[in-house]
């Protein structure tokens, strides 16, 4: 759903004058939160549920020096250059030759670049740039909305990490099954998204085989889905960081049709990596049995994720929307009894 209002629109502007980040090193979710509430037909919440988050905002950090193409190689990774970055995507933006979708030219240029280091910000990045995406594919391309993308593009350049080395386990042919194949790293009691990312070693197959494009959408579809289910069962291991596992492929998948076809393969492979890490940094000792306490609506859904507040709640909630099933909503559901309300 497009936002007509404009309120999406005003949201995002009072926004881009805070940072990407807080604490140092913690996601301002506040960009991503906002679009999920103007997409789902609830544009009237934003700016209440935004007064609310505000004092989780920290101002624009300071530009160190403009990115140029002489130092792309060495700012690419730069957490301290996240102004600098967003600056950069704003002018390659402006600058792009395709006056009419130069958004487009842009991000097809610089996804397969900053894919291999979707691991940074704890997967935010991408999560944003999807968000973005997806209300400039909606139709409402505003000067508003394609900063928001310059915005997610540079900070997930500042915050790219690439992590190789993984050994290869047997896997399974279904996503839920691989999931569950996936062995939990050492210690999980213990370290930040960072630390605990450096304890994995060894991630289980999946769909290595594909290459083709559609059915790498088809496989990356299925993987949002099981990894939105299982977290009715396994949500207790980690209620936040766990939302991860569906959020950041589902990112993915929104982005697609913005996306050459021939990066289609590689996304849904950058994707899997990406969940299946989460899970082995998050997963609980064991599952738990789930029954959602009634049966509810997709809008019933969203309206309690909105009235909890808690901003990983309702981007779970949103996801859960785009699988849409009886699963993902108790899924959506067991979030809602998991977390800690915004307040």
């Amino acid at each position: 759903m497009t936002d007509t209002t404009g309120t999406l629109d005003e949201a995002l502007q009072r926004l881009h004058t805070s940072g990407p980040e807080r604490l140092g090193r913690l996601t301002n979710h506040a960009p991503m939160a906002v679009e999920a509430l103007a997409a789902r037909g609830r544009p009237g919440a934003v700016h209440r549920w935004l007064d609310l988050y505000a004092p989780k905002l920290e101002e624009f950090p300071a530009r160190v020096a403009p990115v140029t193409d002489a130092d792309l190689r060495s700012a690419l990774g730069d957490p301290r250059r996240a102004a600098d970055w967003i600056d950069y995507f704003v002018r390659r933006i402006a600058e792009a030759s395709d006056e009419a979708r130069p958004w487009r030219e842009v991000l097809a240029e610089w996804w397969p670049r900053l894919l291999p280091g979707m691991y940074g910000g704890s997967t935010h990045p991408v999560i944003r740039v999807g968000h973005a995406v997806r209300t400039l594919e909606a139709g409402g391309v505003t000067e508003p909305r394609l900063t928001e993308l310059a915005h997610g593009l540079g900070y997930w350049a500042a915050r790219h990490r690439t992590v190789t080395g993984f050994a290869l386990l047997p896997g399974a042919d279904g996503a839920a099954d691989a999931l569950d194949a996936v062995p939990p790293i050492a210690d999980r009691a213990e370290g930040s998204f960072p630390d605990r990312l450096a304890r994995v070693g060894a991630l289980p197959v999946w769909a290595v085989a594909v290459d083709d494009p559609e059915e790498a959408r088809r496989r990356l579809t299925e993987l949002v889905r099981a990894a939105t289910h299982r977290y009715a069962t396994h949500g207790h291991g980690e209620e936040t960081m766990l939302v991860h596992a569906a959020t950041a492929p589902n990112a993915v998948l929104r982005t697609l049709p913005a996306l050459p076809r021939a990066l289609w393969v590689p996304s849904l492979r950058a994707a899997w990596t990406a969940s299946a890490a989460v899970t082995a940094m998050y997963a609980p000792d064991a599952p738990v049995a789930y029954e959602a306490p009634g049966t509810f609506g997709a809008q019933e859904v969203f309206e309690r994720a909105l009235a909890h507040g808690d901003e990983h709640v309702i981007k779970f909630a949103d996801t859960a929307l785009d699988v849409g099933d009886e699963g993902a909503l108790a899924a959506a559901s067991r979030a809602v009894e998991l977390s800690e309300p915004l307040g």
